[in-house]
């Protein structure tokens, strides 16, 4: 196709969308070129092709744009982003420019933003364990190298207090590789980004990381673009550098959102709750990304946040990503509203790759045990809560009192650390201990007897 042609027979314009009529031999994701009346260039991508009509998204506003004085040259490529070493310590918008006010990545390297899921025979079973410094993650829902792990928030919820929190404290404790971190933002207020870029300056973490920040007055179409183009600067630095990289990414709500704003104006029939029918197959295009590749040294691990729509568990985003991912941590708004920080309820929470990452030399050979004894004997404790609630504490026998002390005390010193407080695998074994000693010994069911001698608090 003739890169040089010039179309002028742009029909409709709906919302981020531009619809230009008789052409052909238009590749889909293929860049644009957009020409205002005025000289104004802006770019975009075809995002689809039917019987000689492109569909264009627009990467900007659409504000000046007409049917008539609106020129199209489609490129004859598709989007691609300059990468290298030099990204790190850099922010940028969601299209891969600088917002730090230095000058865009110069490389010859430029990767295409559409990547490929790993292929599964290729893929290699993730096994390292991930310390991120916070005791309901490194104890019971154990995040591990090449994991997919999202956390479940509500509107409201310090979960981007969280993911900074995380970004600073994360390391690979058995690893000799380069480590790096690649934070991308979707929909957030100037607030929230002035925070981010802050956090990361004040405490150093911006040093290995790589930030992708969208804010909520930008154009919808950037929130679908900066999840790829994170993820094709973590391959890049995963596969080709030979580095570790976290990618978290924040708030995949706004994605979603942006997702069925595009969908509506394609006039598509909708799915669940107005959600485009293909919402699955699109967020496992991003979830995917993660992963081990057999051969290299070089890994991703996601942790994908996402705030459920009125803490509705069974809404599409949090329902579909449930289905992707290897698990889900929990943000709990009850243990919020306590003063409880971080206020990750453990019982709903998982990690399904959890067993891979931790054991004797790993995290610790009882790591196992405690967290199971924590769960069994926490959960219990909030069962007893909600029935003291009905019939009084009077009402329980002594040792369901102990149960429910347990249960406070779980909440007050093993779930509540300070945001600056980057805790020890070993330290939370030792808290955990600490709460299990409350308990009678004979209690200890879920734990070896070797490891209740050894690091047991009864009688010491």
């Amino acid at each position: 196709m003739n890169a040089d042609i010039r179309y002028k027979t742009v029909s409709k314009i709906a919302g981020p969308l531009l619809f230009v009529e008789k052409v052909d031999n238009i590749g889909y994701n293929e860049m644009v070129e957009i020409t205002l009346g005025n000289g104004e260039v802006r770019q975009g991508q075809v995002l689809d092709t039917m019987k000689g009509t492109a569909i264009v998204q627009i990467f900007g506003a659409t504000t000046g744009l007409d049917t008539a004085n609106t020129t199209v040259r489609f490129r004859g490529d598709i989007a691609r982003i300059a990468v290298s070493d030099e990204m790190i310590g850099r922010v940028f918008n969601g299209l891969g420019e600088p917002l730090d006010g230095m000058s865009p990545i110069v490389s010859n390297e430029k990767i295409e933003i559409v990547g490929n899921a790993i292929n599964p025979y290729s893929r290699e079973e993730p096994s390292e364990f991930i310390e991120t410094g916070i005791s309901t993650i490194d104890g019971m829902n154990t995040l591990v190298r090449g994991q997919k792990l999202p956390i479940f928030s509500g509107s409201g919820l310090p979960h981007n207090k969280l993911a900074a929190q995380i970004a600073r404290q994360a390391k690979v404790l058995s690893s000799s590789e380069g480590f790096s971190i690649i934070f991308g933002a979707m929909g957030i207020t100037s607030e929230e980004a002035n925070f981010f870029i802050d956090e990361f300056r004040k405490t150093g973490a911006l040093m290995r990381s790589v930030l992708f920040l969208n804010l909520a007055s930008s154009p919808s179409m950037e929130r679908i673009i900066l999840p790829r183009v994170a993820l094709t600067a973590a391959e890049y630095l995963a596969y080709e550098r030979e580095m570790h990289v976290l990618v978290i990414l924040t708030d995949l709500t706004n994605y979603a959102e942006a997702l069925r704003e595009i969908s509506a104006a394609r006039e598509e029939v909708p799915g669940r709750r107005g959600y485009p029918g293909y919402m699955y197959t699109d967020l496992s295009t991003i979830y995917e990304r993660a992963g081990k590749i057999r051969g290299k040294n070089g890994s991703i691990t996601q942790l994908p946040i996402l705030s459920m729509p009125s803490d509705d568990m069974t809404h599409p985003i949090p329902d579909l990503t449930g289905y992707i991912t290897e698990g889900q941590i929990f943000v709990s708004r009850e243990l919020h509203r306590k003063g409880i920080y971080p206020p990750i309820n453990v019982l709903p929470s998982l990690s399904r790759l959890m067993n891979q990452g931790i054991g004797k030399g790993r995290t610790r050979e009882d790591h196992r045990g405690v967290a199971d004894q924590l769960y069994s004997a926490y959960g219990r404790g909030t069962d007893l809560k909600s029935l003291s609630a009905i019939v009084g504490t009077e009402a329980l026998g002594k040792e369901d009192r102990q149960y429910l002390d347990f249960a406070n005390l779980f909440e007050d010193k093993f779930v509540n650390q300070g945001f600056n407080e980057d805790r020890t695998i070993e330290k939370t074994l030792d808290i955990g201990w600490d709460a299990l000693s409350t308990l009678p010994e004979r209690e200890m069911k879920r734990v070896k007897r070797e490891f209740i001698d050894r690091y047991g608090k009864w009688g010491k």
